[in-house]
């Protein structure tokens, strides 16, 4: 027998005459993370032949890879005869300690003889046999012994660790993460990433009203989210002109709703030059001024890109709890603020109004303040390595 790692594909079985595009993107992504390890897979699993001082660091990558549903750890025998599968599983039993037990079989090779039921009877006895204190327990055993018989080989195991499941990521396109320093936007960037999407970031910085250290915040966010993701792109933006432009010439409170126009602007702007199809931000209904629907509303109004907000309906409390367990909250709530925390008005305006909007455009050259923020944009790569690195790209 071989110690193996498999991996079973969940909501990717579902696509049918697609399958076979989705299982080459997820191949390709984990043998990005696992460069040195044999990965071979069919449309019913992937194997991963790992070795087995490494078991470890494997199974800990593999639950950060969008588009697996479980791994599985488990042994295979090309040997299929029942005697053979019997006595395979009570050397494997020796290790562990338990006191009921249940069996499990399918058949993926329906020409193999006995049928499913019939193998679990027979494993259920040859086991009693050899371990006559055990019981089977069909409802909560202490143990649950899986066999499925293949084409050339027998598959046994016992644990199974839950995947992140969703889509490999890359296999539906990308998207532009409007990646602030709170804690809202990775949460986005992460349910994104979730349903295929490969993330390149956007950073809003105003200099000298944020700091350098708001900026390694956000570093340290996109790293988190490159492991993930794969290496993340982050563009950075300096966007000082512009916002000190806003607040001289624009009556207060309209400052963030005009602010998040032309951060809209450059999004899409820069979307359009690296030929991405989305922009994502981490908007949630009603949590701020300039997310009221109304606000958001006049806000999208700037750009014909689609806009993604996958934290639009989830309440702050719940935001909170996913950024826990993608480990990107203890960043987050870092006090170091970013453009959308600063020139905060007293009372920013919940309604506003599309031509009141257009009419306090005119008061600045919003246009010009714009073309070079982006003529003049800085690009990093971001790595997931355990220690922050960066490589210029541009």
């Amino acid at each position: 027998m071989q110690k193996i790692i498999f991996l079973k594909y969940g909501e990717l079985s579902t696509k049918k005459d697609n399958r076979n595009f989705f299982l080459k993107i997820l191949h390709h992504n984990i043998q990005t993370v696992l460069p040195n390890v044999t990965i071979k897979y069919d449309f019913g699993r992937m194997f991963i032949m790992p070795t087995e001082a490494y078991f470890e660091e494997i199974l800990d990558k593999l639950k950060k890879i969008f588009g697996i549903q479980e791994i599985v750890i488990g042994y295979i025998s090309e040997n299929r005869e029942i005697n053979n599968i019997a006595n395979e599983i009570n050397m494997l039993l020796k290790d562990k300690t338990f006191k009921t037990f249940k069996v499990e079989a399918l058949r993926s090779d329906k020409n193999y003889e006995p049928n499913s039921m019939e193998i679990r009877k027979i494993l259920g006895g040859l086991i009693l046999k050899e371990n006559p204190s055990l019981k089977v327990d069909l409802e909560n055993p202490d143990i649950e012994i899986n066999v499925e018989i293949r084409l050339k080989e027998v598959l046994i195991y016992f644990d199974q660790v839950k995947g992140i499941g969703g889509y490999p990521v890359s296999s539906l396109g990308k998207g532009l993460l409007m990646l602030s320093g709170g804690i809202d936007s990775p949460v986005a960037g992460f349910l994104a990433m979730k349903r295929g999407i490969k993330l390149e970031a956007i950073y809003f910085e105003s200099p000298p009203h944020t700091s350098d250290e708001a900026k390694e915040k956000v570093k340290k966010l996109a790293q988190i989210l490159a492991l993930y993701n794969g290496e993340l792109k982050l563009h950075i933006i300096n966007f000082t002109a512009i916002q000190e432009s806003i607040y001289k010439n624009v009556p207060h409170e309209y400052l963030i709703t005009i602010m998040r126009r032309c951060m809209y602007r450059i999004s899409a702007m820069v979307a359009k030059r690296k030929r991405i199809s989305v922009i994502i931000n981490g908007e949630s209904i009603g949590q701020v001024a300039s997310q009221t629907l109304k606000s958001m509303s006049v806000i999208n109004e700037v750009v014909k890109i689609p806009v993604i907000r996958p934290v639009a309906c989830f309440d702050k409390l719940e935001i909170i709890a996913l950024a826990k367990k993608i480990g990107t909250y203890e960043t987050s709530i870092l006090p170091y603020e970013d453009c959308c925390t600063i020139f905060v008005p007293k009372h920013p305006v919940i309604n506003p109004e599309l031509s009141k909007c257009l009419e306090y455009e005119t008061l600045f050259p919003y246009e010009n303040l714009i073309y070079e923020a982006v003529k003049n944009m800085e690009t990093i790569v971001v790595k997931p390595e355990k220690e922050l690195e960066y490589q210029d790209y541009l």
